[in-house]
């Protein structure tokens, strides 16, 4: 529950610092004084788009900071999802700077917008009277039949179902979709496939075709040099073999009377049959060589058929058209299997349907007792609130198709009047019969929620006297239930049923104007009382009578 409340720079506080106690506390104070500042400044640690122009002037940024009671409220699963430490007491601070920058924290470790809500919405209910219009929100009437029904696992695993499904159906409208495209390609998917098979393309033909192609190209030029090289090595006058194998004949020689010469004549003799394999080799070069121009014309053509595919295809290798090849032959299996594999999707679709159906009716049993216990609740809150004929009803129907939340459409109907025919609660309710109406909803809700912190914003708008009373019973039970309930109220009879009463005013200086917030004690609170009485002069009538209201003697 919310223990203490700090503020700096909001708009027209420059410092707040207040501690909350359990149980109904009540907030009074003159239209204007800054109650709504308050809670705007709360809505900022609830998630809310923050307004630059909400900062004090001259400021350069506001701060806002709660700390939260929140042992035995069993919040550990969200600080260990969100990685944040936990901590019986948490601290929510959010910063807005001029600039338009905001920060916010979760126990003073930096946390996003989207945390702080979701953490905060487990914290506080914050209701304002622009809630009361949720009344004719199908939305918000079903999220009140769920948290009766405490069909959390149920919901979840529908909501699971439902996610497949709507993504099997997309996935079929894509696949139909592309399908028929395809098939208006087919014929051109077709055509280049053959196109690339016909060329019987083999990895690193171009690199071998190149290279045949020059020695084609420069045959003759190739012949004549080998030719050239076989007679310097072999011609037998000057030739370079015959002049090696002359030294070798002197060297092996000169053996006997010059033992050194036997190495040099081993040497000479291994370089002589190296070069004579070397002669042997060039004059087989020699002979494999040959001017072919039909080969050369055939091997050209090959290069031709390659680089036009290539240029077509805007590729630049025979290995980027093999893999194209398998693209398009890829493409032309998935047309011709297409409708097996729409069909399969199909089968799918219907079959999680059938899935989404049946758990949505699991949903639609739950909801329907839910209904009835709603009903029974609200009839039996609403009577003592001066609705003695009132007739509450939770109609439940069909939707076409399901959504995400269900195949359920739920309506309130209601009717204050004996005889009166059951309506749209929003068409048919006074704003008082609505806040009371929505105070006992928030009061069914908080029985089957354990939310920490309520705060109800003049939620007692039209309605005086002794309904003014019930309703006060109601936030005092609710505050009774290990709850904590703020009411910021005009009404005497409700500002004297709370357990702390603060009170909202304004001060102004020279210069400016603050707005600040107090817990009254006993004599002041008296004295507030009888001025929310009496107005603002106090009379001993008034005096006695917000005695009376306290319960004072």
């Amino acid at each position: 529950m919310l223990r203490s409340l700090y503020i700096q720079n909001y708009a027209l506080i420059e410092k707040l610092d207040i501690d909350f106690g359990s149980g109904f506390s009540v907030i009074t104070g003159e239209t204007g004084a800054g109650k709504s500042i308050i809670l705007g400044a709360i809505g900022l640690l609830l998630g809310q788009r923050a307004d630059v122009k909400s900062i004090r002037r001259g400021a350069a940024k506001c701060v806002i900071e709660a700390r939260f009671e929140i042992a035995g409220y069993g919040m550990q699963p969200f600080f260990e999802e969100n990685e944040l430490e936990y901590e019986d007491e948490c601290i929510l601070r959010r910063e807005v700077y001029a600039s338009g920058k905001s920060r916010a924290f979760i126990n003073d470790t930096p946390a996003s917008l989207v945390q702080m809500k979701e953490l905060g919405e487990q914290l506080i209910d914050v209701h304002s009277q622009h809630q009361n219009l949720l009344l004719n929100k199908e939305g918000f009437q079903l999220n009140v039949l769920d948290i009766l029904a405490h069909d959390e696992e149920e919901l979840a695993a529908y909501q699971s179902l439902h996610r497949e499904w709507k993504q099997a159906q997309r996935d079929l409208e894509n696949l139909i979709a592309l399908a028929g495209q395809n098939k208006a390609d087919e014929d051109y998917i077709r055509f280049q496939l053959e196109q690339l098979e016909d060329a019987h393309l083999t990895a690193g033909e171009q690199e071998e075709l190149e290279r045949e192609a020059d020695t084609l190209s420069h045959a003759e030029e190739i012949k004549a040099g080998l030719f050239r090289a076989g007679q310097v090595m072999n011609s037998d006058e000057g030739g370079l073999l015959s002049a090696l194998k002359e030294c070798l004949n002197t060297m092996s020689g000169l053996q006997k009377v010059y033992p050194s010469a036997g190495e040099l004549a081993e040497r000479l003799e291994s370089s002589y049959i190296e070069l004579k394999d070397i002669s042997q080799e060039i004059s087989g070069k020699e002979e494999e060589v040959e001017f072919n121009p039909a080969r050369l014309e055939e091997v050209n053509d090959r290069l031709n058929l390659i680089y036009t595919l290539q240029q077509k295809h805007r590729v630049s290798t025979v290995d980027e058209l093999l893999a194209l090849a398998d693209d398009y032959a890829a493409k032309l299996s998935n047309i011709i299997s297409s409708d097996e594999q729409i069909e399969e999707l199909k089968s799918r679709s219907e079959a999680l349907y059938n899935k989404v159906k049946k758990q949505a009716a699991v949903l639609t049993e739950l909801r329907t007792a839910a209904a009835r216990e709603v009903e029974k609740q609200m009839a039996a809150r609403l009577i003592p609130l001066g609705m003695s004929n009132v007739r509450f009803r939770v109609e439940i129907g069909t939707r076409k198709e399901p959504d995400a939340h269900g195949a359920d459409t739920v309506g309130f109907l209601f009717s204050a009047n004996k005889n009166g025919a059951l309506q749209n609660i929003s068409s048919v309710a006074s704003g008082g019969e609505i806040a009371r109406v929505m105070l006992s909803v928030k009061a069914m809700i908080a029985g089957a929620v354990k939310l920490p912190t309520i705060v109800f914003d003049e939620i007692d708008t039209g309605v005086s006297g002794e309904i003014a009373d019930r309703m006060a019973d109601i936030m005092q039970e609710m505050g009774d239930s290990d709850r904590q309930v703020i009411s910021i109220t005009h009404l005497p009879q409700i500002a004297a049923r709370g357990r702390a009463h603060y009170k909202v005013y304004k001060q102004d200086n020279e210069t400016e104007t603050n707005s600040h917030i107090r817990r009254l004690t006993d004599e002041e609170r008296v004295e507030e009382i009888a001025h929310m009485l009496s107005g603002a002069t106090l009379t001993e009538a008034a005096l006695n009578n917000a005695k009376a209201l306290l319960g004072i003697v």
